[in-house]
């Protein structure tokens, strides 16, 4: 297969329903799922490398998480959150019914992993007192085997924060296809080298034609959620994430950017001491974020997943 299967699936918010779509590759009947969870500004289109190379052992879904992509945008950005995109994915899990379930994340898509793979194992462990969220939504036994936390963790540096955020909420627009893949390159340099026809690639799902220039696929009121993460809820949030983190009981692959400024040497290496699950894969030449389109980035990858 070269190209996805685009479906969707209604979720809820307090501010009402959205759609979620996603991408799927390989066989709709395997129960063997690997779901892959973009960062920040992206798409699921940007495991399209991956994808391709493991739809023959998986069914692979790509989510856009809402506000991105083909997915809707939510009534109030306000929710634009861990929690809502976990809330999200457990609507999807409860869809997909995975016998097995694996795990990519990229930054966001990584914190997103943590809260859902640590609720999940909560809920295994404890039944009925599991999490509320997910007690009637999937399986009592469900749980994520394998997770691949892609240049992310619990800790996130907050000068890294404040260089994404200062572009998340500009609009900006470009009169050809061209000048929108220069902006990317000049935006997403920390990807490391990439050759032309892949910063095409980069780009041809993150911008989309409308009324004769090529703007951003997502919603600009991600910038408010972005904002509203003061010190204090900063630290509240690292400390769930730590405690979602400690608590998975799969292995772990934890990939990192060689010069990566969001996931920090320091924080890579609590994490190994925190989990003896884990593992750590460093990619020299590059930071935030891995693409996972490079070959050795997508075999260290496909290893870890095969086990």
């Amino acid at each position: 297969m070269t190209q996805p299967r685009l479906d969707f699936v209604t979720c809820a918010s307090p501010a009402g329903l959205h759609r979620m779509a996603y991408w799927e590759w390989g066989d709709p009947g395997n129960d063997r799922v690997l779901v892959c969870v973009h960062g920040l500004t992206r798409t699921g289109r940007d495991f399209d490398v991956l994808a391709r190379r493991l739809s023959g052992d998986y069914r692979v879904v790509c989510p856009d998480v809402a506000g991105r992509g083909r997915s809707d945008w939510l009534a109030n950005p306000a929710f634009y959150t861990v929690p809502q995109y976990v809330a999200d994915m457990t609507t999807l899990l409860a869809r997909l019914r995975p016998a097995v379930l694996h795990w990519v994340g990229t930054s966001m898509g990584g914190l997103i992993g943590m809260a859902l793979g640590g609720a999940l194992a909560a809920k295994a462990r404890e039944g009925d007192n599991g999490p509320a969220l997910l007690r009637h939504a999937v399986r009592g036994d469900l749980r994520i085997e394998r997770m691949v936390l892609n240049d992310v963790g619990p800790r996130i540096d907050p000068q890294a924060l404040g260089r994404i955020g200062m572009y998340v909420g500009q609009p900006v627009a470009f009169p050809s296809f061209e000048q929108a893949v220069q902006y990317v390159r000049t935006v997403s340099a920390a990807f490391g080298p990439h050759d032309d026809a892949q910063w095409a690639e980069l780009t041809r799902h993150v911008f989309r034609e409308q009324g004769g220039m090529w703007v951003k696929h997502y919603d600009l009121g991600l910038a408010m959620a972005f904002a509203m993460q003061d010190p204090a809820a900063l630290a509240a949030g690292e400390q769930l994430l730590w405690q979602a983190y400690q608590g998975l009981d799969c292995p772990i692959l934890v990939t990192r950017g060689g010069e990566s400024d969001l996931l920090t040497p320091a924080t890579a290496q609590e994490m190994l001491a925190r989990n003896p699950r884990a593992r750590l894969a460093q990619f020299p030449g590059v930071g935030h974020a891995p693409t996972l389109m490079a070959e050795d980035q997508v075999r260290t990858v496909e290893e870890f997943l095969r086990g």
